[in-house]
């Protein structure tokens, strides 16, 4: 009978056993007991060396621990090995048999236990070895110190912070440092904990080093083939179908092939967006191979921004819960219009920045020619607000690729003023565009907003122009349904601005508009219900309520709002908004 509490259990357990031989090595008056006798049938260097051994096991039991809770079989095997050792260093430091038996004991309903550990080991990336050495390293100094400052008083005189400090740093490096002890002993103690120190951190970090690296997830083109056949069947199902295609995320097929779900692992969650692609009927096979993979690598299953047919087949199929998350605003192109006291202010706006000199085409991507594609991938990545690209639920990351043709590409214009000219006698100044929009197709009469970028010193109103210019273009192009940006909480906005809300709901309302100065909730839902949309509800779908902050932080790195990874050297990350890096064409002179 599968226990969901024992990995949990052993893990706190193997971390305190960690921190307890830790502890025992570091403090000599933990090591003291009345079995002073037995000291003396002991080779000299014994009792020195099982402390530097006790060191070290505490500190690999430490670092795996994390690994064990999440079910990890490798920390399992290793912990394994560890424990019986640590209980042979305990025993020979003939007065602590009670943390051998502890130590034993956890051995033992680990071997009853061991099918509890299964998980394969997640993502490899070689930077994980840069961090365990700033981390290690930096415990490693500070437990130096307590080791040189516990001892002091075995010292001829009191060394200062700073010979303490460099005595440390010579022994992680296993030379001497320029405090003098009077025994010879604790001497040789200090060296030879500094000197594990200095080795256990060497030893992970050349380890994490040289093990070989696991590719980061990608849509390969096979992959990309197949679901792209999926989105030709069923892309109308899902507005965010599309976004599949990411080439940041690994996809997962059911058995049948009809269906697939896209994904990213990040911080341990398995983080799904939108509906899985294809057809309804296979999506609950998708599901099993999803929460399949998620169970053999323990990594806690979550979607971001499925829809409530998405979400019911989620929570009967996977056994999972939904949170409703926000709103997804539609617009229908063929009945869209100005007309109206509702429309007025975007009326107004619209035609104040027309007299303005600005003006709007709407097109696919494969009417561009190189060049402008160019000038708009370039633009796009220019006008970027932030030093990372983000997006992960509704970005496509890339702009221009020849599989993508049949993406809508709106592009905002300034015409030069009287007097200007272009350069070398053009029609126009080279940097007349001012803004773009870019989505992606949804279905056969249908596109979804992928990208928003301007001129921040173009005038106020330019996005109002371009939205209200695609819905009124697209319907020659066959489009109807247009898809805006997603509003995070829009139901919870809107309810608690209306006469009548209680405290709570305005309470609420209060923290979503101060959260709004960094993540733009309120203000994306106030500018799409300028166009009269119609609202889609979101939703979250999660194992349990303890993993929805974990989650949360998962969603908030992939989508960029959070960073913790480091720069890639050698390889040039590709930005949201650059096509695949055509070489610009060269603009020869006229004879």
């Amino acid at each position: 009978m599968p226990r969901a509490w024992l990995p949990g259990a052993v893990g706190y357990a193997c971390l305190l056993i960690g921190l307890l031989d830790v502890a025992s090595a570091v403090f000599p008056k933990l090591r003291r007991t009345r079995m002073h006798s037995f000291a003396g049938q002991l080779p000299g260097g014994t009792t020195t060396l099982a402390a530097v051994g006790t060191l070290m096991v505490g500190l690999l039991l430490v670092l795996l621990a994390h690994a064990l809770r999440r079910r990890k079989q490798r920390a399992w095997r290793a912990v394994c090995v560890l424990l019986p050792i640590g209980a042979a260093l305990h025993i020979l430091r003939w007065h602590q048999i009670g943390p051998a038996v502890v130590s034993l004991v956890l051995l033992a309903v680990m071997l009853v236990h061991r099918g509890e550990f299964y998980a394969k080991a997640d993502p490899r990336t070689r930077w994980r070895a840069v961090a365990n050495l700033i981390v290690m390293g930096t415990v490693s100094v500070l437990l130096g110190l307590l080791i040189v400052s516990v001892r002091w008083k075995a010292e001829i005189h009191d060394p200062s912070m700073l010979d303490r400090l460099q005595h440390v740093v010579y022994g992680l490096f296993g030379f001497e440092g320029p405090i003098d002890y009077n025994s010879d002993r604790i001497s040789d103690l200090v060296a030879y904990l500094l000197g594990a120190l200095g080795l256990v951190t060497a030893g992970t970090t050349t380890y994490l080093a040289l093990r070989p690296e696991r590719p980061e997830p990608e849509l390969t083109a096979e992959d990309e083939e197949k679901v792209r056949a999926l989105l030709a069947r069923h892309g109308e199902r899902d507005s965010l179908g599309y976004f599949a295609l990411r080439r940041d995320k690994s996809v997962l097929f059911s058995p049948t092939g009809k269906a697939a779900i896209s994904y990213r692992v990040v911080s341990g969650v398995m983080l799904a967006s939108g509906d899985p692609v294809g057809d309804v009927e296979a999506w609950p096979g998708a599901i099993k191979v999803f929460m399949a993979e998620a169970r053999e690598h323990a990594w806690v299953p979550a979607v971001m921004g499925c829809s409530e047919t998405g979400g019911e087949v989620w929570t009967r199929e996977a056994g999972l819960d939904a949170l409703e998350l926000g709103d997804e605003a539609i617009v229908d192109a063929t009945t869209f219009s100005l007309a109206g006291r509702a429309m007025r202010n975007v009326r107004q706006m619209v035609k104040r920045i027309e007299r303005n000199g600005y003006s709007c085409k709407v097109r696919r991507v494969s009417e561009l020619d190189p060049e402008e594609k160019f000038r708009i991938a370039e633009a796009a990545a220019r006008w970027r607000g932030t030093d990372t690209e983000r997006g992960f639920s509704m970005a496509l990351g890339r702009f221009g690729d020849p599989g993508d043709d049949d993406c809508v590409v709106v592009t905002a214009h300034k015409a030069p003023e009287e007097g200007a000219s272009g350069e070398d006698g053009a029609d126009g100044p080279e940097d007349d565009l001012k803004a773009v929009l870019h989505f992606v197709p949804w279905g056969p009469d249908g596109i979804s907003l992928e990208l928003m970028r301007r001129d921040r010193a173009a005038d106020p109103g330019l996005n109002e122009l371009l939205i209200v210019a695609a819905l009124q273009a697209v319907p020659a192009l066959g489009v109807r349904r247009v898809s805006l940006n997603f509003a995070m909480f829009r139901s919870a906005l809107a309810r608690g601005e209306r006469i009548g809300a209680g405290p709570v709901l305005r309470a609420w309302r209060g923290l979503l508009v101060f959260s709004s100065r960094w993540f733009q909730i309120e203000s994306l839902y106030k500018f799409n219900a300028k166009f009269q949309p119609a609202w889609e509800p979101r939703f979250l779908v999660y194992p349990q309520t303890r993993d929805l902050p974990r989650i949360g932080f998962a969603a908030m790195q992939a989508e960029a709002f959070i960073t913790l990874g480091m720069p890639k050297f050698g390889r040039k990350r590709q930005r949201q908004g650059l096509m695949p890096a055509p070489a610009r064409p060269e603009v020869t002179e006229a004879a």
